[in-house]
């Protein structure tokens, strides 16, 4: 796998209302899982906003220097606005559309039974999106951001509010996605999913990057054997970093919630 930067943030800092959300955040994305953790507030979900080109920095700059493609980035917010008439082969159908429509050649775009079969939802195709448990969302939302093979994957916390097996599931279909050499980036709360499935962690106490890097050599600078005991190390007063209840990063700021195709969105 190559360890190319994908993607950089630069001395970023995201204000909203005159508070600092992120402050001075620099890091690099490379291929592989990377996982975004922190406390509650700590700026993930505007990090991965700021990374995916749907929230502008207030301050340094946020580029995308990965493969050239008709669709660089793909995106999946915490909450996802699908329409609920339309079935899950509809709304796949919808998005590689938009993706071929920029593509190079259009028949390299998967179609939207290859993408439903990918997460698992193959079965599910003909349900209408307001039919689908919260776990089925969060897969269809993971096969929308994966359309089109895009270099740069950021999934904002996909396994939210789920239960523990369909957590697992999902988690696990996002982290797939970098097999092929694509760097997939996602915010997490679970640490035990971040153990076992990153590469890289991105660790955010108030708004700041307090540990970056490879996971393993992370551990062992801080003397921990896991994604947990760098957590406790690192973090300031030793948050437990637990949902809040509403799947939500507990005061990031304004964060975006349409469904934002980096390539196409722009049009």
């Amino acid at each position: 796998m190559s360890d190319e930067r994908v993607a950089e943030l630069s001395d970023v800092t995201r204000t909203y209302g005159g508070v600092a959300v992120l402050e001075d955040v620099s890091v690099d994305v490379r291929p592989g899982v990377t996982a975004v953790i922190g406390p509650n507030g700590s700026g993930k979900s505007t990090l991965l906003g700021v990374l995916s080109g749907a929230v502008e920095p207030t301050d340094g700059q946020s580029r995308y220097v990965g493969p050239d493609t008709s669709r660089p980035i793909g995106y999946l917010p915490q909450r996802v606005p699908f329409r609920e008439e339309f079935t899950a082969r509809e709304t796949l159908a919808f998005y590689v559309r938009l993706v071929a429509a920029d593509a190079a050649d259009p028949e390299d775009v998967a179609d939207p039974e290859e993408a439903l079969d990918r997460v698992g939802l193959a079965d599910a195709a003909d349900r209408r999106v307001g039919a689908l448990s919260g776990g089925m969302r969060r897969l269809l939302g993971i096969a929308q951001a994966t359309v089109g093979e895009p270099p740069l994957v950021v999934l904002d916390e996909p396994a939210s509010g789920l239960d523990p097996g369909t957590r697992e599931r999902a988690f696990r279909t996002a982290t797939d996605a970098s097999g092929s050499g694509t760097a997939v980036v996602v915010s997490s709360h679970d640490l035990e999913l971040v153990d076992e499935h990153a590469d890289r962690v991105v660790v955010l106490d108030r708004g700041r990057v307090v540990a970056a890097g490879p996971l393993e050599r992370l551990c062992s600078e801080h003397g921990v054997d896991d994604v947990s005991g760098l957590y406790r190390a690192v973090v300031a007063g030793d948050a437990t970093g637990e949902d809040d209840g509403n799947g939500g990063d507990g005061g990031d700021g304004e964060e975006p919630t349409a469904v934002h195709v980096t390539g196409v969105s722009e049009r």
